[in-house]
């Protein structure tokens, strides 16, 4: 079984292809994961695998764990372009993410003001009035919509809640508007017997519809570039992902950051 890929709270600086040198913090379990979906092709592998037993890192190790490495890599004079919340399963679960998100902001602007925090989400915790604000104070606040119908929503990241629907989720996605980042993946194979494939005419259509209606910054289109728990799914295609852009950009009026 594929399993969970960071050990620490506090990882890297590593090259992300779409955001730089970063910085990764990891608020989940360091000997398991915790996520509200289940994604097919989560590079951390599947939550059958369990929690762990280390437990979520309470705050004030997050802060004082950060602290030490901002002050390492600044002695060393290493270059860093972002801090990014990513890990083990989705950061907006910890209960204490917005006090993290302050002493992150604080931190950053101590050792590194220059260097962006962004925070790479599913979405699925925007119900709650403190991750939304916390999510507004960062600069890159990016959120996932891989599919706006539910049966691919379902097949695709399968979120755990039984209650989650899309047109909720896009709903509460339109808050944030222009201080949001929509990060989608395209990809296709099989699970289970059962086609997932999110790069129909179709399914751009319905995205295209999502995005005007959330009005968000930019939409980041990517595709699988790591081993996936999933071994049926496939990298889609440069011309496919090219294509996509392009209507999303012509017809959505938003500009796309197109990672191939």
């Amino acid at each position: 079984m594929q399993r969970v890929l960071f050990h620490s709270t506090i990882f890297g600086p590593i090259h992300s292809r779409r955001l730089g040198s970063s910085l990764g913090i990891n608020l989940m379990p360091s000997d398991g994961k915790v996520c509200s979906f289940d994604c097919l092709y989560c590079e951390a592998g599947f939550n059958a695998q369990g929690p762990g037993k280390a437990g979520m890192p309470p705050r004030a190790e997050v802060a004082r764990l950060l602290e030490e490495k901002l002050a390492d890599l600044k002695a060393k004079g290493e270059p860093l372009d972002v801090i990014t919340f990513s890990g083990n399963g989705e950061p907006t679960l910890h209960p204490d993410f917005e006090g993290i998100i302050d002493d992150t902001i604080a931190l950053r602007d101590r050792w590194f003001p220059d260097v962006k925090i962004s925070v790479l989400s599913n979405a699925t915790m925007i119900h709650k009035e403190s991750v939304c604000l916390a999510l507004e104070r960062v600069d890159n606040n990016i959120l996932k919509l891989d599919s706006a119908i539910d049966s691919t929503v379902r097949l695709l990241d399968r979120p755990t809640s039984p209650a989650y629907t899309v047109a909720d989720t896009v709903t509460r996605l339109k808050r944030f508007g222009g201080n949001a980042i929509i990060q989608t993946m395209l990809t296709s194979g099989t699970h289970l017997g059962k086609t997932v494939d999110n790069t129909t005419d179709a399914e751009i259509t319905a995205l295209i519809d999502a995005y005007k209606a959330i009005k968000p910054r930019e939409v980041m289109l990517y595709t699988i570039d790591r081993p996936t728990p999933e071994t049926t799914l496939r990298h889609t295609a440069p011309e496919v992902l090219r294509h996509a852009a392009a209507r999303i950009e012509a017809e959505a009026g938003v500009p796309v950051q197109l990672t191939l």
